[in-house]
C-alpha cells in the first residue's frame, strides 16, 4: 500500500510527527509518499517525493495527514476529488475531523493490515455563475459563506429553490454547511449538530437582520441559487480557505458534489460523545 503523509509544513511539531508516522509505516511495509517541500526533513527515510499535491493523490491509496482541522480539510477537498480516502492526526486544539490524536499514531499499522472501514461524507459543489455565462467552481468539504466585506454593513441576498424565490435575507451573510461543517462555522452561527454521515445541506444566516430567519435543512438533491443584491460588498469563502469576490449579477449555486469525502475509521466512536466532549473543553 502506498500511503501519502502530509504534515502542516508550517509546523515543526507537525513534520516531525508525519516522519514518525512514515517510519513506523514503513516498518510495517507500506510505501510512503510526501511532498519534496520535505526533502530536508526526511533525509534518511525511504519515501518518493512529488511536487505537487494533486499528483500525491493520484498517485497514494490513501492520505494520513498531521495538523489540525484545517490541514484534514486542505487535503481533504483534494483527496475527494481524486477519490482517495484520507485519515487526519490532529495537533491542533479541537479535531473534529481528524481519527487521531497524536497519541494514537501505533494505531495506523491497521491501515495495513486492514482492520479499518472506509465511510463517505458529502461535500458540496459550489459555483458562481457569471452574466456571461462563464463559472468557477469550487469543492467544500465544511461549508460555503456569502458575506460581507470588510464595510460594517449588512448585505441582501435572494434565496431560489427550483427556479422560485423561497426567501431574501437581510444579513451579515449565509452560511451553506455540509453535515461535516455543522461543528465548525455553522456551529458559532446557532447552528445544529448534525451527524457528519448524513446527507443533507444547511443554510444558516450570519447574523441576520430579523427576529424569525433561523436554520433551514434542504435534502441532498435540493439545487439552491443565491443571488447578492450587494455585489461590490460581498464575498464568496470555501472552508474558510477560498476567497472570491462576487461580481455584479453573479449567482451562486450550492449543491451536492459528485465527490464524496472518503473517510479511513479506525476507532468504532460515539460522534455524538466525541462532539460534547470537545465543545466542552477549554480551547
Amino acid at each position: 500500500m502506498k500511503i501519502a503523509v502530509i504534515p502542516n509544513t508550517e509546523k515543526r511539531k507537525a513534520v516531525l510527527c508525519g516522519k514518525k508516522i512514515a517510519e513506523l509505516l514503513i516498518s510495517n511495509g507500506a510505501s510512503i509518499v510526501v511532498h519534496e517541500s520535505l526533502k530536508s526533513d526526511f533525509p534518511d527515510s525511504e519515501v518518493e517525493f512529488l511536487p505537487a499535491y494533486e499528483e500525491i493523490f493520484k498517485d497514494c491509496d490513501c492520505a494520513v495527514t498531521v495538523g489540525g482541522d484545517g490541514t484534514i480539510i486542505r487535503s481533504a477537498r483534494l483527496a475527494a476529488k481524486a477519490g482517495k480516502s484520507v485519515l487526519g492526526v490532529n495537533l491542533g486544539r479541537l479535531g473534529y475531523v481528524a481519527e487521531l490524536e497524536a497519541s494514537e499514531i501505533s494505531m495506523l499499522k491497521q491501515l495495513l493490515t486492514g482492520d479499518f472501514v472506509t465511510r463517505e461524507r458529502m461535500t458540496l459543489d459550489v459555483t458562481v455563475i457569471h452574466m456571461d455565462g462563464s463559472t468557477e467552481s469550487y469543492l467544500a468539504v465544511n461549508d460555503a459563506v456569502i458575506s460581507r466585506g470588510s464595510l460594517s454593513r449588512i448585505i441582501d441576498l435572494d434565496v431560489y429553490v427550483e427556479g422560485e424565490k423561497i426567501s431574501d435575507y437581510r444579513a451579515d451573510g449565509l452560511l451553506f454547511s455540509t453535515p461535516t461543517g455543522s461543528t465548525a462555522y455553522a456551529l458559532s452561527a446557532g447552528g445544529p449538530v448534525i451527524d457528519p454521515y448524513l446527507n443533507l445541506i444547511e443554510l444558516t444566516p450570519v447574523c441576520p437582520h430579523s427576529l424569525t430567519a433561523r436554520t433551514v435543512i434542504f435534502n441532498e438533491s435540493t439545487v439552491i441559487h443565491v443571488v447578492c443584491n450587494s455585489p461590490d460588498t460581498a464575498f464568496l469563502t470555501v472552508d474558510g480557505q477560498i476567497s472570491v469576490a462576487l461580481k455584479d449579477s453573479d449567482t451562486v449555486r450550492i449543491r451536492k458534489s459528485e465527490f464524496p469525502l472518503k473517510m479511513n475509521v479506525l476507532k468504532m466512536t460515539n460522534f455524538y460523545k466525541v462532539a460534547g466532549d470537545k465543545l466542552t473543553q477549554p480551547n
